[in-house]
């Protein structure tokens, strides 16, 4: 079977001429786009090709990012650490879009890459990271305020993200949801105990365009269970889920979509030293949660033939991003609030 779609005027057209076009394709074109099922399929375009390309044509030597990197969207923190000569600039960094940013913060060295908003953009950047030695990507982003009793600004641990943008979508199959590790984020949890910082447990509703959150989609993504809007959680989840990588996610509540003066104020610094604080919890808490891990692996048995047995190694077992395909599959949204740490960073 095939489709035909037909395009009316060409909002590009400045005489004003009426000019339609027919597309004939078969079903399984349109289904590349609208509904991707290739997601074991692996990409022709690599991150670790691209980051070659990138030092050939920039003569950078090759080098290895901080085992923790941090993705910081609205780029506070970077400019904080800069303009107090706290960072330097990587210099093996090879991302044709971004600069790497390294600092040591509470005895963790850490990377920062600012100013990469969006599902698309955050996802490219990670990917980078990952192809670039990093074991554990945070994201740090600002947020808007959807639960009306939430007291800003404060700082949520993403467990679940609505799928609201399209990048998800290439690394899972469709859901209307998806999961953040959750030994992971009970480890990162249990971590922000000792942070002067407030923080919760929860849903955000990740969207790709924040000037289309209209009062039916804020009520649905209320409805659904989410605390605050974001640009990029569902699709690092995704990443995470489909390419077995380390990833939390957090959001800086900071505003009501600017309805009123004095909105996404952060606090002293615009918050940076606040968000420091939370990222080198959650860092420790990964460190904590790899460690249990490494530890687990040792203690199971190891076959005649001495490889190491475990439930993903049976030829049955699901794929990672079936696995957590099946862990969301279910429509089931409820507000989660977790435990809340009112020390105070308001």
């Amino acid at each position: 079977m095939r489709h035909a779609f037909r395009q009316g005027v060409n909002p590009g057209n400045t005489y004003g001429h009426r000019i339609t076009w027919d597309i004939d394709c078969p079903r399984s074109a349109v289904a590349a786009f609208v509904g991707r099922a290739d997601y074991d399929e692996p990409s022709i375009f690599l991150p670790e090709n691209m980051l070659r390309e990138a030092r050939r044509q920039r003569g950078l030597p090759a080098g290895k990012v901080p085992d923790v990197c941090l993705l910081d969207p609205d780029g506070d923190i970077v400019r904080h650490l800069v303009r107090e000569a706290r960072a330097d600039r990587s210099a093996s960094w090879a991302c044709y879009h971004t600069e790497l940013w390294e600092t040591d913060y509470d005895n963790i060295r850490m990377g920062i890459v600012g100013c990469a908003v969006g599902a698309s953009f955050a996802v490219l950047v990670a990917e980078e990271l990952f192809a670039s030695g990093c074991e554990f990507v945070v994201s740090m982003t600002s947020a808007g305020q959807i639960a009306p009793d939430l007291e800003l600004p404060c700082v949520i641990l993403i467990d679940r993200a609505l799928r609201g943008e399209g990048t998800s979508h290439a690394y899972l199959p469709p859901a209307l949801v998806v999961d953040a590790d959750p030994d992971l984020i009970a480890a990162v949890d249990a971590a922000l105990d000792g942070v002067a910082v407030r923080t919760l447990r929860g849903t955000t509703w990740t969207t790709d365009a924040p000037f289309r959150e209209t009062r039916t989609a804020l009520a649905a993504a209320a409805t659904a269970g989410a605390l605050a809007v974001e640009m990029e959680a569902a699709a690092l989840y995704a990443l995470a889920a489909a390419r077995d990588r380390s990833v939390v996610c957090f959001a800086y509540v900071t505003n009501t979509m600017a309805i009123a003066e004095g909105d996404f104020e952060k606090g002293p610094a615009d918050g940076a030293e606040h968000a420091l604080s939370v990222v080198a919890a959650a860092a420790s808490g990964w460190l904590l949660h790899r460690q249990r891990e490494e530890r687990s692996s040792a203690r199971m048995p190891h076959s005649s033939a001495g490889v190491l047995t475990s439930p993903t190694s049976s030829p049955h077992a699901p794929r990672c991003g079936e696995r957590r395909q099946r862990e969301i599959a279910s429509p089931l949204f409820s507000p989660r609030y977790g435990r809340t740490h009112d020390t105070g960073c308001s």
